[in-house]
C-alpha cells in the first residue's frame, strides 16, 4: 500500500491592522471644538453687545419703549458740541496718575520679593490680597476709613493731627483719595504679572552680573527691565484704559457728585437717570474709539521686540 503524503497548508495569516486612526478632517476640527464654546460665549457678551450699542448710537432710544427712530450722527454732535459732557475726562487724570504709580510700586515690590527675602511669600499673598476683594466691598470699607472722625482720622490723631479731614468733601482731596483707593486695590494684578515676567528671565544673567560686581539696582535696570518690557508695556496699557474707565469706586463712596464724575458715571447716569440710552451709547462708542487710539498709539511708540 502506497502511502500518500497528505500535505496540509495552513491559512495565511491577516496582515496585522494598525490601530484605527481619526481620518486627518476630524485632527483639523478637533481643536475648533474645544474653541467653540469660549468663542460662543465671547461673541455673545462681547462683540454683539458692541454691535448693539454701536446702532443705539444712531438712535434716539430711551432705554425702555420699543420704538426707535433713526437720528444719525444728532448723538455725536451733541457730545461734540457740548463741552461740559468732555470735562470730565479732567477727573481721569488723577487715576492715570495713580495707575502709573501703582505700576511703580508694583515693579518695585515684584523685583525686591524676587530675591531671597525673608517671609516674601507672605509679604506676596499681603500685596495680591486686595486684588481679590470684591470691588463694592473694597469701597464700603474705605467709606468708612475717609468718614469725618473715621479709622484715619482717628489714626492720624495718633501721631498729633487732630483736625478731622474731608477726604471726600474737599473737592481737592476727593479724587487723591479715590485714586489712591485703587492703587491699593489693583496694585496686585501688576505685582503679579511682573513677577511672573521676572521670574522668566534666566537666573544665569542675575549671577553674571553679580559676578561682575553689579549691585541689584543696576541688575533691575539694565537686566531686568528690558527683560520684561512687554509685560510693562501691557501694564501701562490697561492703566490707561482702566483711568478713563473708572466706575464703581467713586460711584459708591461719592455717588459721582460734583467733582469725582467720571466719563462712565456720566454715561450711565445719561442712560438710566435721564433715559437717553442713544445718547449714553454714543458716549460708550466715543470712550472705545479713544481707548483703542491710546493703545494704536502706545504701540507704535514702544512697538514690541521683533516686531
Amino acid at each position: 500500500m502506497t502511502g500518500t503524503s497528505v500535505r496540509t497548508r495552513r491559512p495565511a495569516t491577516p496582515p496585522a491592522r494598525h490601530a484605527a486612526t481619526p481620518p486627518r478632517r476630524w485632527g483639523r476640527v478637533t481643536p475648533w471644538l474645544y474653541l467653540a464654546a469660549p468663542l460662543i460665549m465671547l461673541v455673545t457678551f462681547t462683540y454683539v453687545p458692541v454691535v448693539s450699542m454701536i446702532s443705539y448710537s444712531f438712535t434716539d432710544w430711551d432705554g425702555v419703549s420699543p420704538d426707535r427712530t433713526y437720528v444719525g450722527l444728532e448723538n455725536y454732535l451733541q457730545l461734540f458740541t457740548r463741552p461740559e459732557l468732555f470735562s470730565v475726562f479732567a477727573t481721569s487724570l488723577f487715576y492715570l496718575v495713580a495707575s502709573f504709580v501703582q505700576i511703580a510700586l508694583a515693579l518695585y515690590f515684584a523685583a525686591v520679593l524676587s530675591f531671597n527675602t525673608r517671609l516674601r511669600s507672605f509679604f506676596k499673598g499681603v500685596i495680591f490680597f486686595p486684588y481679590l476683594l470684591n470691588g463694592v466691598a473694597v469701597a464700603f470699607v474705605f467709606l468708612y476709613l475717609f468718614q469725618p472722625g473715621g479709622t484715619l482720622d482717628q489714626v492720624l490723631g495718633l501721631v498729633g493731627i487732630d483736625s478731622e479731614i474731608l477726604w471726600l468733601g474737599d473737592p481737592d482731596l476727593a479724587n487723591v483719595s479715590l485714586s489712591g483707593v485703587s492703587v491699593w486695590r489693583f496694585m496686585g494684578l501688576n505685582f503679579v504679572l511682573f513677577l511672573g515676567a521676572i521670574q522668566s528671565v534666566p537666573s544665569e544673567l542675575h549671577e553674571a552680573a553679580m559676578l561682575d560686581g553689579a549691585t541689584r539696582p543696576q541688575i533691575m535696570w539694565h537686566i531686568i527691565i528690558p527683560s520684561i518690557r512687554p509685560i510693562i508695556s501691557l501694564s501701562v496699557i490697561l492703566g490707561v484704559a482702566g483711568a478713563l474707565s473708572v466706575f464703581e469706586i467713586p460711584y459708591i463712596m461719592t455717588g459721582g457728585s460734583g467733582e469725582t464724575k467720571t466719563f462712565v458715571i456720566q454715561t450711565v447716569k445719561l442712560a438710566f437717570q435721564f433715559n437717553k440710552t442713544g445718547l449714553a451709547s454714543a458716549a460708550a462708542v466715543v470712550l472705545l474709539v479713544i481707548i483703542l487710539l491710546i493703545t494704536w498709539v502706545q504701540r507704535r511708540v514702544v512697538p514690541e521686540e521683533g516686531s
